[in-house]
């Protein structure tokens, strides 16, 4: 496999190869080879990528952090919810879990308690990745419950934008507010913007 191959390889599959894709000792070398001349970044360990796929705002989350939920700003923009472009990518994970990051993309980690991680999750396809991120009520609820965290402009950016939206679940919407002790702040805000 010559290293136009493994870039023809890593492209099929949306930019991200792990080296146990790499089926022989040979492959394994080329691939090393690439990413030495700088055609391949390995991201970290056993995980490379092809330059172009790293240029797109989506990353395979799957591959870099397995069951993570790609949340707050990557979710507003995913939405249409903010103008605030990410810097990273926001990935939920489990409170107890431990990853090791790669060097790039820049990915900023939310450490959530188990319970949170088990409502308004919904499996997306974007970018061609198959990825979890949450939806959009959750989303908002998050944004509303990280009000301090991103700033107050941000969150009333989110709420302002999520009311303009055609399909809208305003009921969704108060019953994750309460799952995340945000109902009475998120009515706050709604009665000010309703």
């Amino acid at each position: 496999m010559e290293k136009s191959r493994i870039i023809d390889t890593l492209q099929q599959q949306g930019g991200f190869m792990t080296t146990g894709e790499v089926k022989s000792r040979g492959e394994y070398e080329q691939l090393r080879r690439a990413a030495e001349e700088g055609s391949v970044v390995r991201l970290r360990n056993g995980i490379y990528a092809e330059l172009s796929a790293l240029a797109n705002n989506m990353i395979d989350v799957e591959r870099i952090v397995p069951h993570g939920v790609i949340c707050l700003y990557s979710a507003f923009v995913c939405y249409g919810l903010s103008t605030q472009v990410p810097s990273a990518t926001c990935i939920a994970i489990d409170a107890k879990r431990k990853v090791r990051l790669p060097d790039y993309p820049p990915i900023d980690l939310y450490y959530w308690k188990k319970e949170n991680l088990e409502f308004g999750i919904i499996p997306k396809n974007i970018s061609g990745y198959d990825v979890l991120i949450t939806d959009m009520e959750r989303t908002v609820c998050d944004a509303v419950k990280y009000r301090n965290k991103i700033g107050l402009d941000v969150c009333g950016e989110v709420i302002d934008s999520y009311l303009k939206k055609e399909g809208r679940n305003i009921s969704l919407l108060h019953k994750y507010a309460q799952k995340l002790r945000v109902k009475n702040i998120l009515t706050t805000y709604l009665e000010t913007r309703l």
